[in-house]
């Protein structure tokens, strides 16, 4: 089953911004997965279980990389964006 996830984050640190980049960057490392980022937002696509892996991945290293922050996120199931 495909998943989209669409995920904002907002670390609670004065260098906010180079933080959601690095973030982005490394959510672009993984080529299994279609990401669309957009100024509020990125969209993770791809395989249910990949993609929640991923998140699972992302948050873990997000924490012990940059420290705390907020993530907001929406998932829609059997959803596509083209």
């Amino acid at each position: 089953m495909i998943l989209t996830v669409e995920i904002s984050m907002y670390p609670l640190q004065a260098n906010y911004i180079a933080l959601i980049t690095d973030f982005i960057a490394k959510l672009n490392t993984y080529p299994e997965l279609r990401i669309v980022t957009t100024p509020t937002a990125t969209m993770v696509v791809g395989e249910y279980e990949r993609v929640m892996q991923t998140l699972t991945d992302m948050l873990r290293w997000s924490y012990q990389s940059h420290g705390k922050a907020v993530f907001i996120t929406k998932f829609i199931a059997d959803y596509n964006p083209d």
